[in-house]
């Protein structure tokens, strides 16, 4: 016979201990259990009975009732009310003897079979669940019972003894009492919150007795309504003026949100405003920085080229070993050391566009002469008199003709240093301290002579070098911011 599970319908596997059940654990297990509702207790009170018999004033009474009207479990009938009709509990009468398998299986097979035992059927819930029987007939007692049979009887009595005295259907799998367990700690737990309740109900009659016996008596009573009254009245007055309050505080708040509102678009004007100029002066500040670098940039220039004076640049003036050289070039001859004439003509040319540009610097004017500096083949002319050519540029040829050039050669260097000579007296003339330390008289400058024809040389080259030194101080003092 196979048992399966009253609430899930799954098969059940009895323990070892529930197939081998002795009647003293029977016995044990029938005494343990709580006894049937039906035959322990008569007809349970009602919810109403109950209260009716509590010592408490009808108002307490009255609001208790209604409040257990009002809430959703309004019934006031027990678990074993609203239980359905319990299975009659089966008294054991019985006592088996087990035999030994030894006795078992000398047992003579030609006795009849035992009917197998009707398999009972269990419902799928409690309220398909047929009414147990008030009282299980006792089976008419087997000679010779099979251990099997035996056992599976112990096992329906034991279910049916549990069934009876309890509000489920059994057997029952682990899973299915694991359920059961919470459901019934949960009903605990209710149950201690109602019994909570009924104490707390108890101690507020109890205190209501109490006031009633202190002796307040119904002039007092009447009293405390009046001074209620004048409370509530008070009260009321009181939340009129603060609802009053209250509208006009929601007026001032709304003027309030009003001027917030407007003082936040002047608020948000201003700042878009101050962005504006901030941008302004960001733009502004990046142009000043700007022209500031570039007028940096400039003064640095202009001061570069205050410092500079283009005059040494254009006209280098200085010496080659015994010659005097201007841009390189070198002024004179000396024995052993040949120079072309074609040198010394460029280095003439390079003189006369000197002491030019010197006069015409400082806006001077020679007296007789006019200078025509040009390049290698440059002359000076005589404004009176004849007004006679010279050719500032000289030859190495031996014939005639070349001599009467050479000559006006001499006379072209011979007017030279008279314009050098004029140049530096009105140099003197505007600053006495300007010192040169060669002085010009006639054809000679310091002690040698101009004239290539009637001079060695290397006196010659020495007389042309001091023409460039003093070219040079004149350059000097021209260029000076002071003067010119």
């Amino acid at each position: 016979m196979n048992f399966v599970c009253q609430q899930c319908k799954q098969p059940l596997h009895l323990d070892a201990s529930l197939v081998d059940l002795t009647p003293s654990a029977y016995d044990l297990v029938s005494s343990s259990l709580p006894p049937s509702p039906s035959s322990s207790h008569g007809r349970q009170p009602s919810g109403a009975e109950k209260l009716a018999q509590l010592p408490a004033p009808s108002t307490a009474k009255t609001a208790w009732r209604n409040s257990v009207q009002g809430s959703p479990s309004s019934t006031t009938s027990s678990p074993s009310q609203r239980k359905q009709p319990q299975r009659a509990p089966m008294h054991p009468n019985e006592s088996f003897v087990l035999l030994q398998d030894s006795v078992i299986r000398n047992i003579p097979s030609q006795l009849p079979a035992t009917p197998h035992a009707k398999r009972p059927s269990f419902s799928k819930g409690r309220t398909a669940a047929p009414a147990a029987p008030a009282h299980v007939p006792e089976e008419p007692p087997h000679p010779n019972p099979s251990p099997l049979s035996h056992h599976l009887r112990s096992s329906l009595r034991l279910f049916n003894l549990l069934s009876s005295r309890t509000d489920l259907d059994h057997p029952l799998c682990a899973e299915c009492t694991h359920i059961l367990l919470g459901t019934l700690t949960r009903q605990l737990e209710e149950t201690k919150k109602e019994r909570d309740g009924y104490i707390a109900f108890e101690k507020e009659v109890k205190k209501e007795k109490e006031r009633e016996g202190s002796g307040v008596n119904r002039l007092e009573a009447e009293a405390k309504i009046d001074r209620l009254k004048e409370e509530e009245r008070l009260a009321i007055e009181q939340l009129k003026a603060a609802e009053r309050e209250r509208q006009q505080l929601e007026e001032e708040l709304q003027s309030l949100e009003r001027e917030e509102k407007a003082l936040e678009e002047e608020e948000a004007e201003f700042w878009r405003q101050h962005n504006t100029h901030l941008l302004k002066q960001a733009e502004q500040a990046d142009q000043l920085a700007a022209l500031r670098a570039a007028y940096g940039a400039d003064s640095a220039t202009l001061d570069k080229l205050e410092r500079t004076n283009v005059y040494n640049d254009a006209f280098c003036i200085g010496h080659d070993g015994v010659f005097g050289t201007i841009n390189g070039l070198r002024l004179g001859r000396v024995p052993g050391v040949p120079v072309e004439w074609a040198e010394i003509n460029a280095a003439w040319g390079q003189t006369l566009l000197l002491l030019y540009t010197i006069a015409r610097k400082l806006d001077f004017t020679f007296e007789n002469y006019r200078l025509v500096p040009m390049g290698s083949f440059s002359r000076i002319e005589k404004t009176t008199g004849d007004k006679a050519t010279y050719e500032l540029y000289g030859s190495g040829d031996l014939h005639f003709g070349r001599l009467l050039h050479n000559r006006r050669f001499d006379f072209a260097m011979v007017a030279f240093l008279d314009c050098l000579k004029q140049l530096i007296d009105y140099v003197k003339s505007q600053d006495p301290t300007v010192d040169f330390p060669h002085q010009i008289v006639k054809d000679k400058i310091g002690d040698a002579s101009v004239k290539q024809q009637f001079s060695q040389e290397e006196a010659w080259t020495r007389a042309l070098r001091h023409v460039l030194l003093a070219l040079k101080i004149l350059l000097k003092w021209a260029t000076n911011g002071s003067n010119g």
